[in-house]
């Protein structure tokens, strides 16, 4: 049997401030923060498989260029990820609006940057 005290979710000073918010929109934040992870994951991976299977395409400093992007812009998202899942329940503690995030246009602008550069050397090749 597992113990009570095993069971308490350690506390941060932030998640004891405030009124806890309904369950349904902690949940609801929660799921948003395991998309933008997928998501991270996904572009990782889209610069990992770049990088080990594009052998045909050059110049190799293009490909590789575009796959330290994909890696860093994942790792940003999962950073992000989590700031704005944390600022998210901050504000539902404290009755607040939620805060704007720079998560949307950073991922577009970023996608349509590593399409266009892919599309580009394609088309070249």
């Amino acid at each position: 049997m597992i113990s009570p005290t095993l069971l308490k979710r350690p506390h941060r000073d932030w998640q004891s401030e405030g009124v806890n918010p309904d369950y349904r929109f902690s949940l609801a934040n929660e799921r948003t923060f395991l998309a933008w992870s997928r998501t991270a994951l996904a572009v990782l991976a889209g610069g990992i498989l770049l990088q080990q299977f594009a052998t045909r395409l050059e110049p190799r400093a293009v490909i590789a260029g575009l796959s330290i992007g994909s890696a860093t812009l994942a790792a940003v998202l999962g950073g992000a990820a989590y700031w704005r899942w944390k600022h998210n329940e901050i504000a539902m503690r404290h009755s607040q609006p939620l805060p704007i995030s720079p998560l949307i246009p950073l991922l577009s602008a970023s996608v349509f940057a590593l399409a266009v550069t892919s599309a580009v050397l394609l088309y070249v090749q």
